[in-house]
């Protein structure tokens, strides 16, 4: 098919002529900051680093839910799902908490992990292996569970 930043070009102009304007605003902001990542590292970003961009992208979304959420604010609520909404063919699919424990239960047999001081070790492989498919705070809560913090 080409790369990720091609799809995202090419998706950009059907939404255009389509005239979907939350998914066209919604992949202008994600071009830009792809174009601004690129400008801070000095060079084009290959695929991996794409999705990276787009999973930081759908991130601030979701804060942004909770945010308006907490604030009363429905309508801003719902602007920033739908553009979380289309994000989500930019962005991994999360691991199931199944996926997520048995990843982490990996994790400290791999790193022969037995104290919350390992937790860092732990947590480094756990991240590394899921590679922005699962959310921190979930991957430290289990560790810490596991571990007796």
């Amino acid at each position: 098919m080409g790369s990720l930043k091609t799809r995202i070009a090419e998706e950009t102009k059907t939404a255009l002529k389509g005239g979907e304007k939350v998914r066209l605003g919604t992949l202008r902001l994600l071009s830009a900051a792809i174009k601004n990542r690129e400008v801070e590292l000095r060079r084009e970003l290959n695929d991996d680093e794409v999705t990276e961009v787009a999973i930081k992208e759908s991130k601030r979304r979701t804060e942004a839910v909770e945010a308006y959420e907490q604030a009363g604010r429905e309508d801003l609520a719902a602007k920033e799902r739908a553009e979380r909404d289309v994000l989500a063919d930019y962005v991994p699919q999360g691991l199931s908490e199944e996926e997520t424990a048995a990843l982490v239960d990996e994790a400290i047999a791999s790193t022969g992990a037995t104290a919350m001081s390992d937790m860092g070790r732990v947590m480094g492989f756990v991240m590394g292996r899921a590679k922005g498919r699962v959310d921190g705070a979930r991957v430290q809560a289990l560790v810490r569970s596991r571990l007796g913090g």
